[in-house]
């Protein structure tokens, strides 16, 4: 090559080592200034210095590079270990760097190639051999579940309330919410066989300007997070635009299909387009009806249907000829700021529901009360409503039940031997500011509620999160077991997740922790508090449960795709608040929520297998980041228009995620994912798990992470290598009797399947968009089924659809499409 050539080769060169030395020094300064690592701002004065150096001394730039590399190695090695997803990040950088020393035309001394790379060729070389040699490094926790633990069949299973093995006839299958399927005709053994039976699509798909994560005035999330439910030869669903449809459970035909028609006022100012499932109720043979057998789903302009399930057709004896308001009762709901995603609790002819209204909008929002109706006729039986006394009563046509309390937006759960049925509850609004609570509002938020199914008396509460100011509502009613007791008893047991990543296992007859799973109160960080709010100074946790809590950050956890952009999360680490998980909220700085409001577990909840006592749960790990802000900052300019709650919220600046309005407070709310400029998680792999804990032994059997990042990328893109970092998940796990765990949910659009014993991949199938759903499987025709609605999830940001899959050994029907 041209010695002109050689020479352009080296300014680039050295070019390009200033920018990134200049840009090393000057963060690192900030971040050193800070209290943080030393080691930035050197690599940036190395790399400065030998930029420089290679325009006259090419051989001191070189052994400048070769020793930095050398020392980033032992660095990173000092404060990750053989940790390859630590490594990669501080080393790739630098290792790409260095080959591009290596070229045979850049900072040449007219020596021979060997003698002028010599150093560099050897410290990319060390560098390069501890990066392989973190690759063997395991981030499992491997174990196999005992032989006769595994062949434990035929014990009681109480939770299963009569429902035939064959179908799968609630959300969780049951109403106990265990997610286990007792058909065990697909197992480890045979699973390789496992194909497509059947596609059908709903024909409900994205609509402009939906599919996006953003407020009421820039588009809605559109999730197919739908569980389909299987009672006797049909499959019952709806779907994000609240269509609610049958399809034979056999060859995936669609029956029928009803639209009705929510309302364009309230689907435009919805933030969430969803529907996780539907239910089904047989109403008592002893009360007329003409409508015997009824699906019950939530439609998105705050109503709620009965349809026949042989026809599709409304049941005209139910309320409005089919159709309940939700808004009933509540007084001023502006839009949006009520509907309900998951399907109703049916039982002993009530029908229970609550509803998500919108979170941090103000602190007058319509109540979160808990309301029951006549199952056959619609008429409200009962209401439970903290702020009034007496708490359960029956709200007459110009009643108003307590605005701004608690609601209850997850699937219920219920153990109908004992009557009861389980309410999760969340937070008064808004989440990061309780100065406006009340006493009744602390007493039963972020808890466990057992109410009476026919009366809605207050049987017990347990709270799992104090004075919340983080948004740790419980997301999902926990999952019924029986679990043995100190004396050999049975006893019946209910497990909370939450998404702490906590398991509370209580007693369901009396709320109190179960002997051998205790509770205790821990102290947590207090300072920085607002001074008109106050903090609860101990939380609960149990002590005796495996926890999937992450351990608290520390800076060296930052993460990135470059040694540059995990610089600056190094950097904002420094400057937020944080002294751990419950760090409060403070004012005018940034907070760190970690674990954080979108869970550890989510609205997935979790698995039970009630024969062999184990508990399944896959988590996912990203921070958040809050910042308090005085409201005059946003409304003394304009920019946040005032709204004192009377006629339709003012639209909204910004989107309904970053920016809280928090209307009636002193305050507005900044709230977001910790991403860097890039995109990427300032918070390193693994990001996502699957765990198995024995319920008996009370210690994890194995855990995995799950997922990769096959699609996922910088910038959110939807293309990336296939790296096994374990993936963000949105949608639950099953188990079968047959020992397979089946599972979507993942960011990277796959159903898995794992053995049970091991909690290896056995099996998986690419879907043809995101699988941000709980599976289900039932018998049909002689076959076990295994389903999962395929349509992603507009907040994880995957491909969005309108497919529900059937799977079956040797795929039966022959993998048509509908």
């Amino acid at each position: 090559m041209r010695e002109s050539n050689k020479r352009l080769f080296s300014i680039i060169t050295s070019a390009l080592l200033a920018l990134i030395g200049l840009f090393l020094f000057l963060g690192g300064a900030e971040l050193l200034v800070l209290g943080g690592s030393w080691f930035y701002i050197l690599a940036g004065g190395v790399l400065l210095a030998s930029a420089f150096s290679g325009f006259k001394n090419p051989k001191l730039a070189t052994r400048l590079y070769a020793g930095l590399l050398l020392l980033a190695t032992l660095w990173s090695l000092l404060e990750v270990g053989f940790n390859i997803w630590g490594l990669e990040v501080r080393l790739f950088t630098l290792i790409g760097l260095g080959v591009w020393l290596l070229l045979p035309w850049v900072w040449r001394t007219g020596a021979d190639w060997l003698t002028d790379k010599r150093e560099v060729l050897g410290a990319v070389g060390v560098s390069l051999l501890v990066v392989i040699a973190s690759c063997f490094a395991s981030y499992s926790i491997n174990g196999t579940v005992p032989a006769d633990r595994m062949a434990a069949q035929g014990q009681s299973d109480l939770a299963a309330n009569g429902v035939p093995d064959a179908d799968w006839a609630a959300y969780g299958r049951t109403v106990g919410g265990d997610r286990y399927s007792p058909v065990g005709q697909i197992t480890p053994a045979n699973i390789s066989h496992l194909k497509r039976a059947w596609m059908t699509r709903t024909g409900d798909v994205q609509q402009d300007g939906e599919g996006t994560v953003a407020g009421p005035d820039q588009g809605h999330e559109f999730n197919l997070e739908l569980t389909p439910i299987k009672v006797g030869d049909t499959l019952y669903m709806c779907t994000p635009h609240s269509w609610v449809m049958a399809v034979d459970a056999l060859t995936g035909k669609v029956k029928w299909k009803f639209d009705p028609k929510p309302a364009t006022a309230d689907l435009d100012k919805n933030v969430y387009l969803a529907c996780r499932g539907v239910s089904y109720y047989h109403i008592p043979d002893e009360i007329q009806t003409t409508c015997r057998n009824r699906i019950y789903s939530p439609v998105a302009d705050v109503r709620m249907v009965a349809v026949n399930a042989e026809t599709g057709q409304p049941c005209d004896d139910f309320g409005d000829h089919g159709f309940i308001s939700l808004r009933d009762y509540l007084g001023h709901v502006p839009h949006g700021f009520h509907f309900v995603t998951s399907p109703p609790m049916v039982a002993k002819n009530r029908l229970i529901t609550g509803g998500w209204i919108f979170d941090n909008q103000a602190n007058f929002e319509p109540s979160g009360a808990i309301r029951a109706f006549n199952a056959t006729t619609g008429a409200i039986e009962w209401a439970w409503d903290v702020g009034h006394n007496p708490e359960t009563w029956k709200p007459g046509p110009n009643d108003e039940l307590t605005r701004d309390t608690p609601n209850a937006w997850g699937v219920y759960t219920a153990d109908l031997d004992l009557g009861l049925v389980y309410i999760p509850t969340g937070n008064a609004p808004p989440d990061n500011w309780g100065g406006s609570r009340r006493p009744f509002d602390d007493a039963s938020s972020s808890a466990t509620v057992a109410l009476d199914i026919e009366t809605g008396q207050r049987r017990w509460i347990y709270q799992t999160v104090h004075h919340d100011l983080w948004d740790m509502d419980i997301p999902s009613g926990p999952s019924m077991v029986d679990l043995p007791g100190p004396n050999g008893e049975s006893i019946p047991a209910l497990v909370q997740s939450t998404k702490r990543g906590e398991f509370f296992v209580l007693d369901r007859r009396t709320g109190e922790p179960v002997p051998g799973y205790p509770v205790a109160e821990k102290p947590v960080p207090t300072a920085g508090h607002l001074a008109d709010d106050r903090v609860s100074p101990t939380q609960p946790y149990p002590t005796a449960m495996p926890s999937l809590t992450p351990p608290d950050l520390k800076e060296s956890d930052m993460w990135g795709a470059t040694l540059l952009d995990q610089m600056i999360c190094r950097i904002e680490y420094r400057q937020s608040a944080y002294d751990g998980q419950f760090t409060p909220p403070h004012l005018g700085k940034t907070t760190i929520v970690y674990p954080a409001f979108y869970g550890v577990i989510d609205w997935q909840g979790i698995t039970i297998d009630p024969q062999r006592k184990l508990l399944l749960a896959n988590a996912s790990y990203l921070p958040f980041r809050i910042r308090l802000e005085k409201r005059h900052t946003l409304e003394g300019p304009g920019t946040l228009p005032k709204w004192d709650g009377k006629g339709e919220e003012p639209a909204a600046k910004g989107d309904a995620l970053s920016v809280s309005p928090d209307y009636g407070t002193p305050y507005i709310a900044y709230t977001n994912p910790w991403l860097n400029p890039l995109q990427i998680p300032c918070k390193g792999p693994v990001w996502g798990t699957l765990t198995a804990i024995d319920l008996v032994s009370k210690k994890i059997v194995w855990q995995h992470p799950v997922g990769t990042t096959r699609d996922t990328g910088p910038f959110r893109t939807h293309n990336n290598l296939p790296l096994p970092t374990g993936m963000y998940n949105i949608g639950g796990n099953i188990v079968t009797k047959g020992g397979v765990v089946f599972m979507g949910a993942t960011a990277d659009d796959y159903l898995r399947g794992f053995d049970l014993a091991t909690g290896q991949v056995i099996w998986s199938d690419r879907l043809p968009a995101g699988g941000q759903a709980t599976p289900m499987s039932y018998e049909a025709g002689g076959k076990q089924y295994v389903v999962i609605a395929a349509g992603g999830h507009g907040g994880l940001g995957t491909r969005s659809g309108d497919y529900i899959i059937a799977y079956t050994i040797d795929g039966a029907q022959g993998s048509k499409t509908q």
